[in-house]
């Protein structure tokens, strides 16, 4: 008896400590656009999927995610607000509409043209980051922190009725998501602000006559059935925001979930950029193929590299507007578009327009 009492408590004192009880972790995750967008469908395939990954290699935490995807929480004009407050503890923050708020995050929109490569794009961005205290500080200010960043594939222009030029646009109106209205200034065009989820509304309700957009978000929301003319410009990509947490979340959360968050979301960062490259043909095709027996079925015209540069001829000087008028209340604007400009072209992007000088 006394033996096998002794090897009870030598078997008790060799057990694993690793068979500690698991912490779940409560977190809701948010968006105001649908997971058919692919960057919001990433969130959950590429972010949340490589943040429960690396916590399974130990064990000790698993995360129990509450998916608010597709406006169940709050719309396009409060993603910012609801991740600040708290509404959500995880969100995409779509900078577009924040131009009050995140300034300096809307550089790239005012400097069109300057680069179709969006992995490069999102390097530059993600570096500004990490060397750029006043980007950082426009984030951090609202309570978040910043977890990956996001951008988009190239804008066309998306019409009711087909188009030759870009002087066609004249008189038109076409919707366009806040700030990148400023890339119809000078064409005669009136801008309708708007979002990829009120878009196909706009059009079919003729509040517009198109869209300034991009292929990846038309073609999930099915806007080429009411705007079946693409005209190809290749006006470039643009910074469009950044998948953040809560900061009063993120630091109630162990260090160790907090390492796998920045892991996955520069994952998630990596693999969007990739993913809006790759896909960009392929979601114009579908488009054609989805649309071909539609009455008129869609369409896709090449402009020629002269219509391009007679767009980006048209615009008055946007860059310098907006860098002047933030200097003028103390932001570093003026710098911050160095910066952008010169981390594009020491990647080799070789910008239509030198918007900084």
């Amino acid at each position: 008896m006394r033996k096998l009492f002794g090897l009870l408590i030598a078997g008790a004192v060799a057990m694993p400590t690793g068979l500690a009880a698991q912490e779940t972790i409560n977190l809701t995750v948010a968006s105001s656009h649908p997971t058919v967008v692919p960057w919001v469908g990433m969130i959950k395939t590429h972010f949340m999927a490589k943040t429960d990954e690396i916590l399974a290699q130990s064990g000790k935490y698993k995360i129990e995610w509450n998916e608010a995807f597709g406006g169940q929480l709050y719309k396009a004009n409060a993603t910012l607000t609801s991740v600040e407050e708290g509404i959500t503890d995880i969100g995409w923050v779509f900078s577009f509409l924040e131009a009050a708020k995140l300034p300096l995050s809307q550089a790239s929109s005012y400097a069109p043209f300057s680069t179709a490569n969006p992995p490069v794009q999102l390097e530059v961005m993600q570096e500004l980051f990490e060397t750029n205290d006043a980007f950082r500080d426009e984030w951090e200010s609202h309570n978040l922190k910043v977890l990956g960043f996001t951008g988009t594939d190239m804008y066309d222009i998306y019409t009711k009725e087909p188009i030759n030029g870009i002087d066609d646009i004249d008189g038109m109106k076409l919707s366009a998501p806040g700030v990148l209205g400023n890339w119809l200034r000078g064409t005669g065009a009136n801008a309708v602000d708007g979002a990829l989820t009120t878009f196909y509304t706009d059009i079919q309700t003729g509040v517009s006559d198109g869209v300034v957009s991009l292929a990846l978000g038309v073609l999930p929301t099915k806007i080429y059935e009411v705007a079946p003319y693409i005209h190809r410009f290749d006006a470039g990509v643009a910074y469009s925001g950044a998948v953040a947490i809560n900061r009063d979340t993120w630091d109630g959360l162990p260090e160790e979930v907090q390492n796998a968050m920045i892991e996955a979301g520069k994952y998630y960062t990596d693999a969007h950029g990739k993913d809006l490259l790759e896909r960009h043909e392929f979601a114009l095709n579908k488009m054609v193929e989805l649309g071909a027996n539609q009455d008129p079925p869609v369409t896709i015209k090449v402009m020629p590299p002269e219509e391009r540069a007679a767009w980006v001829n048209k615009l008055p000087d946007i860059a310098g507007e907006w860098a002047s008028g933030l200097e003028a209340q103390g932001v570093p604007a003026e710098a911050f578009l160095a910066a952008y400009m010169d981390g594009l072209r020491k990647r080799g992007e070789k910008p239509v327009r030198d918007w900084d000088k």
